[in-house]
């Protein structure tokens, strides 16, 4: 007999322990072990050499947070069953299954807008059928179908273990200090009230904390400009061999990576389709780096400029304004990347100049205060969303949405 009761060690939790010989069994999937293959933070490499670390780091985090606060929970004389225990730590394993390769980089570029939240139901539901039914549970509370809806919150929600691990674990391994945020003590703050998950009124300063931590973390990595030069190069490259594999043009490519690119796929093609199920399910990082690496040879100019650029890190620069970039910047740019590029009157013609100038709007805000709160328990027993309950005018201040747009151009354009 296998002993499927293992413990694993991780660099930012310390031991995690494997609870059930389920847990297990999905671990040791194929469709779980792919997310070994996916860079958790994308590209970011780039900018943080250590963000090397992958989906399948991330989702093992997760399952000992939520692990970890579903102790608490029942130490405060919460009852939590051993199905529910464990039916919450498949459904927190399994959350980012759905993502494709270079994580949220290519989520509306390989696919047509499809969110890997749904992705990741679609492969829970095909799972389950393998698994005669055993993540029954797991799907309800995933989908926020269960009735004790505490456990969705603790999945997904503004103060959830997906947060909670990424944040720790993007500040370990980029080495951004500011990542920190006292997960710990947020957690032993924990309380259930009226179903909902609260925190005690104690712990509203670690909450401050986190808040200000996700903001500071996504100016510094998340939408650090060269992050937003990378994602946009590697988009348009994506972009690029997908038109020519549609206009019949030979473009090298994995199976899976080719059926998507000849391919327009989306949501219901993905639900009433299993051949793209399947095939999204053999799709990593190793894939598209593969194919890149090919590109650098091909005979269209844009494809293999783009590709050997991002081989060889040769960036776009990053413009980043407060305001909208103005029209008469992108015309100039525009010119010039015709010229440098020395691109013919039919490259022009056929938009060619637009793969290598990219423009748009990254936004920024800690704390949604229209969607699911974070709730605060007074010692009184009021309950209120966070950004009342607190003395300090900071937390209101993250709620704010905040706008960057951005230019990207290749480093030998002079703007």
């Amino acid at each position: 007999m296998l002993n499927k009761k293992k413990i694993i060690n991780d660099p930012v939790h310390g031991f995690i322990t494997i609870q059930s010989e389920l847990i297990f069994d999905i671990i040791n999937h194929s469709y779980f072990q792919r997310l070994r293959r996916i860079r958790q933070l994308g590209l970011t490499e780039f900018v943080y050499p250590g963000a090397i670390h992958t989906r399948f780091h991330h989702a093992l985090g997760a399952m000992h947070l939520m692990s970890v606060s579903l102790h608490t929970l029942r130490s405060k004389s919460h009852e939590i069953s051993e199905a529910e225990y464990e039916a919450a730590l498949i459904a927190i394993l399994l959350h980012d299954i759905g993502h494709g390769p270079f994580s949220h980089a290519l989520e509306n570029t390989v696919l047509s807008n499809v969110p890997h939240e749904e992705i990741s139901a679609l492969i829970m539901e095909f799972l389950n059928q393998e698994f005669g039914g055993a993540l029954d549970l797991a799907i309800r509370i995933f989908n926020n179908q269960y009735e004790r809806k505490f456990f969705h919150q603790l999945v997904a929600s503004q103060l959830d273990m997906d947060r909670m691990d990424y944040l720790q674990r993007d500040s370990f391994f980029t080495g951004v200090s500011e990542g920190k945020i006292g997960a710990d003590r947020i957690i032993k703050m924990l309380e259930i009230k009226n179903d909902q998950i609260v925190v005690e009124e104690k712990g509203i300063y670690s909450i401050e904390n986190f808040l200000n931590t996700r903001r500071l973390m996504y100016w510094q990595v998340y939408l650090h400009k060269t992050t937003v030069s990378t994602e946009q190069m590697l988009t348009q490259a994506i972009r690029r061999a997908r038109f020519l594999a549609q206009i019949g043009t030979e473009v090298f490519a994995s199976p899976a990576l080719s059926l998507f690119l000849k391919n327009e796929v989306n949501l219901s093609l993905f639900k009433n389709d299993k051949t793209f199920l399947k095939a999204f399910v053999r799709l990593d990082d190793y894939d598209v780096w593969g194919a890149i690496k090919i590109w650098t040879e091909h005979e269209d100019k844009v494809l293999s400029e783009l590709s050997k650029m991002l081989i060889n890190r040769k960036l776009f620069r990053v413009k980043l304004e407060n305001e909208r970039i103005p029209l008469d910047l992108k015309k100039q740019a525009y010119e010039q990347i015709k010229s440098q590029l020395k691109l013919s009157d039919r490259a022009v013609k056929e938009n060619e100049i637009d793969y290598f100038l990219s423009y748009g709007v990254i936004t920024n805000s800690a704390y949604f205060s229209d969607e699911q709160k974070i709730l605060i328990l007074k010692k009184n027993g009021q309950i209120l969303d966070v950004a009342h309950a607190s003395d300090l005018p900071n937390i209101k201040a993250l709620t704010k949405m905040v706008k960057k747009y951005y230019l990207c151009y290749p480093k030998n354009i002079i703007l």
